[in-house]
């Protein structure tokens, strides 16, 4: 049993390293548009990025922005371009398109919503769970319940202790 464990458990993790060595690396993909965040609230500021072409120019006029210029990024050959979804925006999907130089175009998608997916909101108050448990609050329901528990776990340690010692169940 443990042999086979260990061989399944090797095969995994041999299949998940070549899977990941298999991946590309960050901006390797040249045929896709980063869109971060790809969910925002109206009036918040977006970062695309892309590895399609040496110069390009964005289009998120889709969504109410305009065009927005994209220039080369620290990562190689990445360009990365701002720009900000107006307050305006309604809630929705929109596709951010860019423009390359030598006429491709990549697309990438970017979700306007009115509630920040980032903000948690805490809870206010005790939880309304009612009053006492099932039976009540009566003294002598909740002794019983308790002596109950009690010769439950007086009656399982007495068994285990039988077994222990080797009396037999």
């Amino acid at each position: 049993m443990r042999r086979t464990v260990r061989l399944l458990t090797g095969t995994a993790f041999a299949v998940g390293a070549a899977g990941l060595a298999a991946s590309p690396a960050y901006g390797g993909d040249s045929g896709i548009l980063e869109v971060y965040p790809s969910t925002v609230v109206p009036g918040g500021t977006i970062t695309a990025n892309t590895a399609a072409c040496g110069a390009a120019t964005g289009d998120a006029s889709a969504v109410g922005a305009g065009t927005f210029p994209l220039a080369p990024s620290a990562h190689e050959h990445d360009l990365i371009g701002q720009f900000r979804v107006p307050p305006s925006a309604q809630p929705g999907t929109y596709e951010i398109v860019v423009k390359c130089s030598g006429g491709q175009q990549v697309t990438g998608d970017l979700m306007v919503t009115l509630t920040s997916t980032k903000q948690q909101v805490q809870p206010k108050g005790s939880v309304k769970t009612g009053v006492g448990g099932a039976l009540g609050t009566d003294p002598v329901q909740t002794a019983a319940g308790v002596a109950a528990l009690a010769v439950a776990a007086a009656g399982g340690t007495w068994l285990l202790h039988r077994r222990a010692r080797g009396d037999g169940i």
